[in-house]
């Protein structure tokens, strides 16, 4: 078995192992994604599987300027387009349902309301790209959030499910639900952020309800077989602050899903990040625990997730980065051809350049 191993995702047959991560790249003006999203994506459907930046489902969760959103008919329609490459490509492709929770900005949120949360602890020292004093975009800190009544949350779980079912209609192959870098989730899930004393706080069991809960009801809208999650145990993005029971938290949160028949878990790796790396033995733990298709991603290289495979860790290796830069980075890998390097510059924000403009190996783009 190698990276370059077909794989039958829940249904969904993947050409190989090799998953393009979700990576925000803002830039959708006006949070609807344009032609040159759809290059950008066709590009690179020669992986495996293709994850979509995330995409808010809801104006409240938008964390970012020039993020594109998964709930307007503009915003589907604007997917839609970029499916329909995908899958002409050949392709597979996943959208990434976001909330950011606290990590926004009163610019950023309807009627300029405070943004949602857990609690309503500040997230100190931590910014979001949003409109400054004088109306520019650019970073400012982010605004203090009010906490969310329990009936609330059950609002934001149903607004998760018709975001997944704008993503169906918009012919996503299925989604995966942020639940990573210390967005709304984490905040729930955090036993060191989150002190709320009814059903969603203390305990292990109430800290995941709300996750488990959106989990299930997307489930129930869309199929199972469809969704995906992407947790980062031991996360400290964002203002996540470390907790008493943090490993038995996330192997708690593998056993509950191992139970739900989902497309996949998706583990992320703060290492680049925030210089967290995920202990390789807790790896072995949650999948351990977690019975179902594992995929891990955090600043791979062929080798390295090769040997997560051989090891049995994992059954999928996502990459970021590098598929900026390598839009056929399944074939240099099965050539043996070398990478060409990104350009930070370009990561977010701008136009085409840095986007779509990087070409094949000894092509153009």
């Amino acid at each position: 078995m190698t990276l370059l191993t077909p794989y039958d995702l829940s249904g969904t047959q993947l050409t190989s192992r090799v998953v393009m991560a979700p990576m925000t790249r803002s830039r959708a003006k006006d949070t609807v994604p344009n032609a040159s999203t759809a290059a950008y994506y066709r590009q690179r459907a020669g992986a495996g599987l293709l994850i979509t930046e995330g995409a808010q489902i809801t104006q409240e969760g938008q964390g970012y300027l020039f993020t594109p959103g998964i709930f307007s008919p503009e915003q589907v329609a604007g997917w839609k387009r970029v499916t329909d490459q995908v899958h002409e490509a050949g392709g597979k492709i996943f959208i990434q349902l976001w909330h950011v929770g606290r990590i926004s900005h009163t610019s950023l949120q309807p009627n300029g309301n405070a943004p949602v949360s857990s609690v309503d602890t500040l997230a100190e020292n931590t910014t979001c790209y949003g409109y400054t004093a004088d109306g520019e975009p650019g970073q400012v800190q982010v605004t203090r959030p009010r906490a969310l009544p329990a009936a609330e949350v059950a609002r934001v779980s149903q607004d998760f499910v018709k975001a997944a079912e704008n993503a169906i209609l918009a012919g996503f192959d299925g989604v995966e639900i942020h639940g990573a870098n210390g967005y709304i989730f984490e905040q729930f899930i955090n036993g060191g952020l989150n002190t709320r004393t009814d059903a969603y706080g203390g305990s292990i069991e109430n800290r995941l309800r709300f996750l488990l809960e959106t989990v299930d009801m997307i489930s129930a809208a869309i199929g199972s077989h469809r969704v995906g999650l992407r947790v980062a145990p031991f996360g400290r993005l964002s203002a996540m602050p470390a907790f008493a029971d943090e490993r038995e938290t996330w192997l708690a949160a593998a056993a509950a899903l191992s139970s739900r028949d989902l497309a996949y878990v998706h583990l992320s790796d703060q290492d680049s990040l925030c210089g967290n790396l995920m202990n390789r033995e807790f790896v072995r733990e949650f999948r351990e625990v977690y019975r179902g298709t594992l995929m891990f991603a955090g600043s791979l290289t062929q080798e390295t997730a090769q040997a997560m495979l051989d090891d049995g860790l994992v059954d999928l290796a996502a990459f970021g980065r590098p598929y900026i830069s390598n839009p056929d980075l399944v074939d240099r890998f099965k050539r043996g051809l070398p990478l060409s390097s990104f350009d930070r510059a370009t990561f977010y924000g701008g136009g085409d350049e840095g986007y779509i403009d990087y070409p094949p190996y000894g092509g153009h783009s």
